[in-house]
């Protein structure tokens, strides 16, 4: 179906869906490399305008993705609840934006909501918001999770301690680890990028990760963020595994690329189910998305990152997982230029995320050829603690030796958690002030052993 809007005497035709929205986007490098972004502002407003006339319900009956031929299309339809849509039903895209600020969408109310929303809903109505409206709406929503301590609550900040080694040196990472937890960091996860994906590598991984959490009783969930694959074969070898990650995109497509298909999913989800290491909950996936993926695998189809990313969201929230993260600033200044960009995106992440129901971190990031800078990273840390973030990264100096990108610190999240009145997850808490007079303890320890 064909969508028009009138500016200054100008029609501006859009040929279907996945164009109208493209050409809504606010600008971006990564659709422009696509050849998806309006060719000027105005282009770019009358999209805007006709987007906000679009009633929600269009959302349902025509897809950016056929449904015959991607089977995250078919996952997000067949799962879609029609009866929860119904408050809003009837509303356009612009009335639903108005409805979502309005003192009526209580954080309860937006929860219950988050099964009848499509991701092409979420992205299309961020599309219309300005940066203070993408707060607003996502600091209403809570989403919590359970694993061995509580994420999400209210009043609360946590951390995934990230201790990268460029060689996995255990005594490196161990440093780290005990770096990270003197400053309160590594209640969401700590979880290790490793550099080689070898099952035994990552396996030893998880012993000494298992082992630092077991001996000084941390109430919080660990994670080697190997392929999937590695992950399930470490379980079959008896390995310590308590999250499930894998990287995941918008696409059929896309997750192709990253090796990974829906079944494969369900596979390590309940491979990790049947181990039973949650001692408060049982949710055990942890998914990293990021806006750009699904276009560097040339596997897009057409729609915009933004819209790809929701829909990576949508693929997500099946799985019902601890974490989720936008690693917002990682793929790169083709995708996302500078750091008004980086910005804007993290935001945007940040509120479609939860607007679906799913427990939102974020990377806080950028590589060293963007056009941005730590300054930058500070707007974005500060705007995400505004708007109720779940969790951001710790990494050691933010600067990740391994994966050679600039994130966030462990002096960055106690910035915010002062900053706020933030705290760490309660049962983390409670043991961290327990425990801060036996880290240097500690340290000596793990570094003999």
């Amino acid at each position: 179906m064909a969508y028009s809007h009138t500016v200054a005497n100008r029609v501006y035709r859009f040929v279907d869906l996945k164009t109208l929205l493209a050409k809504a986007t606010p600008a971006r490098s990564g659709d422009d490399l696509a050849g998806l972004a309006a060719a000027s502002a105005e282009e770019r407003v009358a999209a805007q305008m006709a987007l906000s006339e679009l009633p929600l319900r269009t959302f349902l009956t025509e897809q950016v993705i056929p449904y015959e031929s991607d089977e995250v299309t078919r996952l997000i339809l067949d799962e879609h609840d029609a009866r929860t849509l119904t408050t809003v039903a009837h509303l356009t895209v612009g009335d639903f934006r108005d409805w979502l600020l309005g003192d009526q969408a209580t954080g309860e109310l937006l929860t219950g909501l988050a099964g009848g929303l499509t991701p092409e809903i979420a992205a299309a109505v961020s599309k219309l918001m300005r940066l203070q409206d993408l707060i607003s709406v996502a600091a209403k929503i809570r989403v919590v999770t359970r694993f061995r301590n509580t994420i999400g609550l209210a009043g609360r900040l946590s951390t995934r301690l990230q201790p990268n080694h460029p060689t996995d040196d255990p005594k490196g990472i161990a440093a780290s680890i005990i770096d990270g937890l003197s400053y309160g960091s590594g209640d969401a996860v700590i979880g290790i990028n490793p550099v080689s994906d070898n099952v035994q590598t990552v396996e030893t991984l998880l012993r000494l990760l298992d082992r630092v959490r077991q001996v000084y009783e941390i109430p919080t969930q660990t994670c080697v963020l190997a392929h999937v694959t590695t992950q399930m074969e470490a379980m079959r070898r008896g390995a310590p595994v308590d999250l499930v990650f894998q990287s995941i995109a918008g696409t059929e497509a896309a997750n192709a690329a990253f090796g990974v298909n829906i079944a494969m999913l369900e596979e390590a989800h309940q491979q990790a189910l049947e181990l039973k290491r949650g001692a408060l909950g049982d949710n055990v996936m942890y998914f990293e998305t990021g806006q750009g993926s699904a276009l560097s695998a040339g596997a897009h189809h057409g729609v915009d990152q933004q819209t790809c990313e929701a829909r990576a969201y949508g693929l997500a929230r099946h799985f019902q997982p601890m974490l989720v993260n936008t690693v917002v600033g990682f793929i790169g200044p083709e995708y996302l230029y500078d750091g008004k960009q980086i910005l804007r995106a993290g935001l945007e992440d940040h509120f479609c995320g939860k607007l679906l129901g799913l427990p939102m971190g974020c990377d806080i990031c950028y590589t060293n050829h963007a056009e941005a800078d730590q300054d930058d990273m500070d707007a974005l840390l500060t705007m995400l603690g505004a708007a109720g973030v779940n969790y951001i990264m710790g990494v050691p100096g933010a600067d990740d030796v391994m994966l050679n990108y600039q994130s966030t610190s462990f002096h960055d999240a106690l910035y915010l958690r002062k900053l706020f009145g933030l705290r760490p997850a309660p049962e983390f808490e409670t043991w961290w002030e327990r425990m801060e007079r036996e880290l240097p303890r500690m340290e000596h320890l793990l570094l003999e052993a």
